[in-house]
């Protein structure tokens, strides 16, 4: 195959699959839409978000708790060792 030839074809090909996923993404958008704005849909959302809204101080108070319990990680320029207590490995 010659390189026009190669180049023709790749061009439309080009032209061919713009038209195609333009169309396609329109219909994708569409159905999306029709979902998002179903009934059904809206409740279970905001069930969610109220289910959020309300377990979020519990999570908030679990992870204090959480965060109490762990060690501190050590800080710049100490190696994990000096932060337990322990001796630092030999450079």
């Amino acid at each position: 195959m010659s390189k026009i030839s190669l180049i023709a074809a790749g061009a439309a090909g080009y032209v061919l699959g713009t038209r195609a996923g333009r169309e396609r993404y329109h219909q994708i958008v569409d159905q999306a839409q029709r979902v998002w704005s179903n009934p059904k849909v809206q409740k279970a959302t905001q069930d969610a978000q109220d289910l959020a809204r309300e377990r979020v101080p519990v999570v908030g108070e679990k992870l204090a708790g959480a965060m109490k319990t762990q060690p501190m990680p050590a800080s710049p320029g100490t190696t994990e060792g000096d932060s337990f207590g322990q001796a630092s490995p030999a450079v």
